[in-house]
């Protein structure tokens, strides 16, 4: 009797597990489920009755290719740049000053436009495509003597989702009149008042909650050129360079700064060559040891051996290229080039 109890409990919960777990249990694998899921027709609405609460919030496909494969396991999504920084800083290099601030142009246009308005100044030119605006002419601390009008552009940073502010001042005797055709100086008449606005923006701006919302963008200044200043393309040759649009100055000391972030050693520079000379063993990945080289007292830091590597800036016109060449060229050599690349582009601020 207790071997046949037995036996009947095995088979029950045989049974009960398949009830359970089966393909056809409630707990079953759904995985794949959504490859048998139908589409059916758009609700139709009566003509008396309003539709304009009901939108397609998600679309479906129409079919699943049948040459398809399915996912084995769930693909990962793309990273967010590592280097992403919150909040508005003020740069300077040179005697020229600028905000970066890490939202795009078309969110920042509506918001230093509103700058403008609470402080109850007229623009007298704005280009949202250009992302261009100037201000009339204004009084400025009760001066008696000039007339001041600052010029405000906004450009797209070196990351993609940042901006820079640019900020340039013009000032005009009171005993002449105010000029009707404008030639903006290539520096401001006075660097003073030309941060004392960069100051009040970027701080105006660091106290806006809502700069990084899709409702503040402005879809006239969305056409500013979303490219941003640094970007890997590859040459006439098919070899990947660092293509920088800014001026040289400031591409040099950027390459340099993104070297000493990402802690690679300098070994040599001249600025006069363009060039510095690095060593640079690649990108480290982490968890290639294993269990049991970690048993062992393994170390991969005494396998990787640092390259010599040459980075040149040839600067044409806006445009700096940077060339990355191994001195000693080999097929390992030639991957560590194109991740010594994105090291660099990866610590541009």
């Amino acid at each position: 009797m207790l071997r046949k109890l037995i036996i009947i409990g095995l088979f029950l919960s045989l049974g009960a597990c398949s009830y359970i777990a089966g393909e056809t249990g409630i707990l079953r694998n759904r995985v794949e489920s959504y490859t048998d899921a139908q589409v059916l027709p758009t609700m139709t609405i009566p003509e008396e009755l309003d539709s304009y609460t009901i939108d397609q919030l998600y679309v479906i496909p129409e079919r699943l290719f049948a040459e398809s494969e399915l996912f084995e396991r769930t693909p990962l999504p793309k990273p967010i740049e590592t280097n992403r920084r919150q909040g508005v800083i003020i740069q300077s290099l040179a005697g020229e000053d600028w905000i970066v601030l890490d939202a795009t142009p078309g969110q920042v246009w509506p918001l230093v436009r509103d700058y403008w308005t609470r402080l109850e100044i007229i623009l007298d030119f704005e280009d949202p495509s250009a992302g261009i605006m100037e201000t009339s002419w204004l009084e400025v601390d009760n001066e008696l003597e000039f007339r001041h009008k600052y010029q405000v552009t906004i450009e797209p940073g070196l990351h993609s989702g940042y901006s820079e502010i640019y900020v340039l001042h013009m000032e005009s005797a009171r005993s002449e009149p105010a000029p009707t055709v404008l030639n903006w100086p290539e520096s401001s008449d006075s660097a003073d008042k030309e941060r004392q606005i960069l100051d009040t923006v970027s701080q105006y701006l660091a106290d806006r909650n809502d700069v990084y919302q899709a409702s503040t963008s402005s879809l006239l200044a969305g056409s500013i050129e979303s490219e941003r200043k640094a970007n890997i393309i590859e040459n006439e040759l098919g070899e990947q360079i660092l293509e920088l649009r800014i001026e040289f100055n400031r591409a040099w000391v950027q390459i340099r700064q993104a070297l000493e972030k990402a802690d690679i050693v300098i070994v040599d520079s001249d600025r006069t060559e363009a060039y510095f000379n690095v060593k640079f063993a690649g990108i480290a990945e982490e968890g290639n040891v294993g269990f049991i080289g970690r048993l062992f007292g393994g170390n991969n830091d005494e396998a990787i051996q640092e390259k010599d590597f040459n980075i040149r800036l040839q600067a044409t016109g806006t445009v700096v290229n940077v060339v990355t060449q191994a001195r000693e060229s080999s097929e390992e050599t030639d991957q560590i080039i194109e991740e010594l690349l994105q090291v660099i582009n990866d610590n541009l601020s």
